[in-house]
């Protein structure tokens, strides 16, 4: 059955048996980036972020819904586990909502544009969850969207970019023609380049310094040719789709944790109003993890490294059930580097008789767009293994992943299961395999070679 014979989310899960069998077999890959797939090589482009500077283009692949009007902080203080006592106009935050139970339903970027105006960017979810609230609560705030271009029928409102890396600074100066404004971080300025005022936010994203930059789509061009010429001997790269991909796993970001939406009663009203064909409804799920449990997918704040978000000055949705997780144990954050010669193994399987263990699409072989791999120590299951992907400036493969506190040690070895059970699902992007064993080791800290 195609999306349009659903006429929602909640519509489209009544035809499967559950969420998770829905999710398994949904045919879409992994999430899109509608740029260019290299625009030099993925491997430069990669060492660019560490050795010089990239440009970013986040012009078309992330949500951006705008918000206004006097109830605005009440609705996000409703909504967000992060305090609100300092945020206002020019201030910017990674808003964290969680459902009653207190499992994440996503993460966006929140500007503060004006007073009681917002722009949430991001992942479609966490943008969706508060449109959804603005719109049926008892709140007096406008919605305006600004969709991702492949959800848009009439382009983008607005051009995102990045510069990124060591030479950053040199770059933007050069680009407004004088000294930079001192923005702190997690702040937003305005700057002037090619002539166009531009908003800037101070923002890191390959664990280096930059700013984000945006403004109307018209403007976009311009900009960005501007930077380019500012950047010519500064090796400012510009980064397509290939090595974009990367970034948020060698920064330590988990982009897209499982939307805690898809079971629980007091989200039925949400799925009732998201669509057939949107993010919620069409992300595919994949990996050797499986349970028939949905809820067995989600994370809390902790999971995610997003424990410091939660701050307990304000009622908000699902907080009851995080004061009671505070104090228990919780999964962390790290970094598995997969052993060569287990990577190597893989690779060789594609070569003579027999089936091949899933293929380790390079830099990053995320072929779901919500991918959660085994992690056992001892045959025990200790964690799950996320966004997995190779890069030039850690010179191995590795993945992000959540395991439990007691095994998360810097140095201890583990095993990460590849492949999908039976030889592979039903996605159409997955070909038949074999399961196979990969040495892990766990780093708590940045596997990148030098750091």
């Amino acid at each position: 059955m195609k999306a349009s014979d659903f006429t929602s989310l909640e519509d489209k899960l009544k035809h499967w048996k559950n969420p998770v069998d829905m999710l398994r077999n949904c045919e879409v890959g992994p999430y899109v980036f509608p740029i260019a797939s290299e625009f030099s090589n993925w491997r430069d482009e990669q060492e660019a972020w560490h050795k010089t500077a990239v440009l970013f283009d986040l012009s078309n692949h992330m949500t951006d819904i705008h918000f206004e009007g006097p109830d605005l902080m009440r609705l996000l203080s409703d909504l967000a586990v992060n305090s609100f006592a300092k945020f206002g106009k020019n201030k910017a935050k990674q808003i964290v909502c969680c459902n009653p139970d207190g499992f994440v339903i996503g993460d966006a970027i929140l500007f503060g544009l004006d007073e009681n105006r917002v722009n949430i960017s991001g992942r479609p979810t966490i943008p969706n969850w508060v449109a959804f609230n603005a719109e049926t609560g008892d709140y007096d705030v406008s919605v305006s969207r600004d969709n991702r271009s492949v959800e848009s029928a009439t382009g983008r409102r607005k051009y995102r970019f990045q510069v990124q890396g060591p030479n950053s600074g040199e770059i933007l100066r050069k680009a407004v023609g004088g000294t930079l404004p001192d923005i702190k971080f997690f702040n937003i300025g305005q700057v002037t380049i090619a002539g166009k005022q531009v908003n800037a936010l101070n923002h890191g994203m390959s664990r280096t310094g930059g700013l984000e930059l945006w403004g109307p789509t018209a403007d976009g061009p311009a900009v960005r040719e501007a930077l380019l010429e500012a950047g010519q001997d500064l090796g400012l790269t510009p980064v397509g789709a290939r090595a974009y991909s990367t970034v948020s796993p060698e920064s330590g970001w988990i982009p897209s944790p499982m939307p805690a939406i898809y079971a629980e009663d007091a989200m039925r009203a949400f799925r009732e109003w998201l669509p057939a064909d949107g993010f919620e409804a069409n992300a595919s799920l994949g990996g050797s993890y499986y349970s028939n449990d949905i809820t067995d997918y989600y994370q809390t704040p902790w999971d995610l490294g997003y424990g410091r978000h939660v701050k307990f000055d304000h009622d908000f949705m699902g907080r009851p059930a995080l004061e009671r997780m505070a104090d228990q144990p919780h999964r962390q954050k790290v970094w598995l580097v997969w052993n060569n010669d287990d990577v190597m193994r893989i690779y060789a399987s594609m070569f003579g008789p027999g089936v091949p263990n899933k293929y380790l699409e390079l830099p990053g072989a995320q072929y779901s767009t919500l991918p959660f791999d085994k992690v056992t120590i001892d045959g025990e299951l200790v964690g799950l293994s996320t966004y997995n992907v190779y890069t030039t400036n850690v010179r191995a493969w590795f993945s992000l992943a959540m395991v439990d506190e007691k095994h998360a040690v810097d140095g201890a070895e583990a095993i990460l299961v590849w492949g999908e059970e039976n030889g592979g699902t039903a996605k159409p992007i997955v070909e038949r395999h074999e399961q196979t064993e990969v040495r892990v080791t766990i780093r708590t800290s940045s596997p990148i070679v030098g750091s």
